[in-house]
């Protein structure tokens, strides 16, 4: 769908080229046929009321935090986007997410069958703020949200030649786990092992202690590759946020480092069946001797 500007919104708007009624020049244009490819994903990480957006050339990133323990990323990659430009090898800004969304959303959530929001989403740079044209069915709706200073988003360090154990799931398999645990418990306890119990999911709730175990052999299981055992316990709270990705995606990445910091990748599909990525980072809340298993 051709994305309808306000006269004089677009003057020179090829390539990114485009000003906003200053004369500045856009540093950021990306447009979408369908707005909702970018709510949904931002909705996946929606914890917190700010967050950290960063544009390069192979797309966007969206980060949100919380209390230095928690970080989430959405990547929507350049090639989802119908146009995506930017000026400089990184464009940062910091927004608040709960009203970027509630814009996004601005026709409602749902469209009617056969027609979808279209947008198109400019950025002059730092001080100014990010313009988005909305249109439905005709009608264009312009917001400008104001940005904030961008700040260092936390480095949890996570890197891959760290990682001691790794597990591919399906996230069918997942999203049962979390239905049958009990989250009254105040932590998760996760168990990887090249040995029995392979991957174990524990709690330890008001009705007592829970454990759900899958088989390394298991039709859920894609990829299984534990070096050692390792017991690590998470904060059911950190953890409660990432059900938003658990439940939008088909493939669940379970990664655990040599400290115990735990990585959860989510890959998500959209309609059009295009792939992208939300990322979860949390610390471990105490070590579990061997021994306690």
């Amino acid at each position: 769908m051709p994305l309808l500007l306000p006269a004089g919104a677009g003057a020179g708007a090829g390539a990114g080229a485009g000003a906003d009624g200053s004369g500045a020049r856009y540093v950021l244009v990306a447009s979408l046929d369908k707005a909702r490819h970018l709510s949904t994903m931002l909705r996946a990480v929606h914890f917190r009321d700010v967050a950290t957006c960063v544009a390069t050339a192979n797309g966007l990133k969206v980060t949100v935090e919380s209390a230095k323990c928690l970080q989430a990323s959405a990547f929507i990659q350049a090639g989802i986007f119908q146009e995506f430009v930017v000026q400089e090898e990184s464009v940062t800004f910091r927004i608040n997410l709960t009203i970027l969304l509630d814009c996004l959303t601005i026709f409602g959530t749902s469209s009617l069958p056969g027609t979808s929001t279209a947008l198109r989403m400019c950025y002059c740079g730092y001080g100014y703020p990010l313009t988005l044209f909305l249109e439905e069915g005709g009608v264009v709706t312009v917001c400008k949200i104001n940005t904030q200073e961008p700040e260092e988003t936390l480095d949890f360090d996570f890197c891959s030649t760290n990682v001691v154990n790794k597990i591919i799931l399906q996230s069918e398999g997942l999203r049962e786990a979390f239905a049958e645990l009990d989250m009254t418990s105040d932590v998760l306890q996760i168990t990887m092992s090249p040995e029995k119990p392979y991957f174990r999911l524990s709690t330890f709730g008001n009705a007592g202690s829970a454990h759900l175990d899958y088989l390394k052999e298991s039709d859920l299981m894609e990829v299984f590759q534990c070096n050692q055992t390792q017991t690590n316990r998470y904060k059911i709270s950190l953890l409660k946020p990432s059900t938003k990705a658990l439940a939008l995606s088909c493939k669940v990445s379970i990664r655990t480092d040599t400290r115990g910091f735990l990585s959860l990748q989510y890959m998500i599909r959209n309609e059009d069946g295009q792939i992208c990525f939300v990322e979860y980072y949390c610390c471990p809340d105490e070590d579990v001797a061997e021994t306690e298993l």
